[in-house]
């Protein structure tokens, strides 16, 4: 089910009405109906993916218990790689298996011994990497001693399968969320109200922004062979802000969603395009992922504790890895190795230059290297990638294509209010639009957005990029 379906839009006032008007003085009879809602709008989908949901929650919740219980080291060792064994072999066989049976076949013919290995006509299920990531850092925390696991199943899996960001997030944190399904909600006019708006603004950035962008870069990037450096050029940079509304768009409408019913979620976008360094680009991208790579990878790695090298070296296996988490494509894993590369010479440049470049330059100079990698993340192959890189440099082409004119000038009237939103909650967030000190101010924003969303949106069913992913 998408959030800017039909479906969507029939589903959630239903499960609004049980929730705040049947069940609201019962906490079990709460947590149930977001259980089977959350199962309902997953299988939405498809159905057969339920069990797989189900099988890893119900292993890590009887993990956790027996992982708190155990005081063996032994013993625990066992049950914890059990636990993060059986996810991390479910994810790699749905996600990787024909990408390394590939990758092993394409390694052996070089060296001049042909392999055929079989490969496997897998349906990736949606959300695996979220959920399955969600789920492991609750049996992660309690084998470190930081959590307490719970006694009630039904408010586990309610937390796993919690459906505003069970597809595509935030990841959340046992320790943040799972504790909200504790106690029983009363109804706050001004959270709903709050969750709406932000409801409305990430609907914006997705069938408005993003969605019309995509139409752009598809044309572009899906045609590569008849395009000039400038219709790349172009296509990237709209690539660059449909990726980043597309996905901050969804993690908008999953955060007000959850705001709905009473529930905290993580901000997950930071409007990373105002990042003057790479450092500060990942804390305001994809906020979740980072800090769960930080804590889980980077970290336990040795993260900056040793030498540079050693540090570097931790950097570069954590983005690289990151990159594989997006998709099984040699495009991810270069795009990951790109940023790891951006991070340690940023670090190292630190060292040897002791200035900084003044704010602006730095957000320009990120943005164009962010846009660079972007090639490979959107490139179909990694020879399509270097293409389009080439093609920039070689051949930028005498004029623009702009293709649909209509496509191309909406996108760009949403691209400049885009920026008009972003900068005002950026340097001046006392007059943010949408929460504005004054009433019609307020209203004449949220008159325009939905005026807009229903004359100029994109509504075609498109999925959300990550889910994918």
């Amino acid at each position: 089910m998408l959030f800017n379906s039909i479906d969507f839009a029939i589903f959630l006032p239903i499960v609004f009405f049980l929730f705040w008007f049947v069940t609201n003085r019962n906490l079990k009879l709460q947590n149930l109906l977001l259980l089977v809602s959350s199962y309902i709008f997953y299988g939405w989908w498809d159905w057969r993916f339920l069990s797989l949901l189900a099988f890893s929650s119900v292993l890590d919740f009887f993990v956790g218990s027996a992982l708190y219980r155990q005081t063996d080291l032994k013993k625990r060792k066992v049950l914890f790689l059990v636990s993060m064994g059986v996810n991390l072999g479910l994810l790699g066989f749905f996600k990787y298996y024909n990408f390394f049976a590939s990758s092993f076949a394409t390694a052996f013919s070089f060296f001049g011994q042909p392999v055929n290995p079989s490969s496997l006509n897998i349906i990736l299920p949606v959300g695996i990497s979220f959920y399955t990531f969600q789920s492991m850092s609750y049996a992660i925390d309690i084998y470190r001693g930081r959590l307490t696991p719970t006694k009630d199943l039904i408010q586990f899996l309610a937390f796993v399968s919690f459906f505003p960001q069970l597809v595509a997030g935030p990841i959340e944190r046992a320790t943040h969320l799972l504790p909200q399904f504790t106690h029983l909600k009363q109804f706050s006019y001004e959270l709903a109200t709050k969750g709406l708006k932000i409801m409305l603004w990430g609907l914006f950035m997705k069938v408005v922004v993003a969605d019309r962008l995509a139409l752009y870069v598809q044309s572009v990037y899906g045609n590569v062979e008849h395009h000039t450096g400038w219709s790349f050029m172009v296509a990237t940079v709209f690539f660059a802000f449909q990726i980043y509304c597309d996905f901050g768009g969804y993690s908008l409408i999953a955060i007000g969603c959850a705001q709905l019913f009473g529930f905290d979620l993580m901000e997950n976008f930071r409007r990373p395009y105002f990042s003057g360094s790479f450092r500060e680009f990942w804390s305001r991208w994809h906020i979740s992922l980072s800090t769960w790579f930080k804590d889980y990878l980077y970290i336990p790695l040795g993260g900056n504790r040793g030498s540079k090298a050693r540090t570097n070296f931790n950097l570069f296996t954590t983005f690289l890895i990151s990159g594989l988490w997006h998709g099984a494509n040699w495009t991810f894993v270069i795009w990951g190795a790109l940023h790891g590369t951006y991070q340690i010479v940023e670090r190292s440049a630190g060292d040897i230059i002791k200035f900084k470049l003044p704010k602006a330059a730095g957000i320009i100079l990120v943005f164009v290297l962010t846009c660079l990698a972007w090639v490979f993340f959107r490139a179909a192959t990694v020879h399509d990638a270097f293409h389009i890189i080439g093609t920039m440099f070689t051949n930028p082409g005498e004029s623009l294509h702009i293709g649909d004119k209509g496509i191309f000038v909406f996108s760009i009237i949403g691209l400049l209010f885009l920026f008009a939103i972003e900068y005002t909650m950026e340097y001046h967030p006392d007059f943010s639009l949408l929460n504005h000190r004054l009433a019609p101010v307020r209203f004449a924003t949220i008159l325009f957005m939905l005026v807009y969303i229903i004359s100029l949106g994109v509504f075609d069913g498109s999925q959300f990029i990550y889910f994918q992913f």
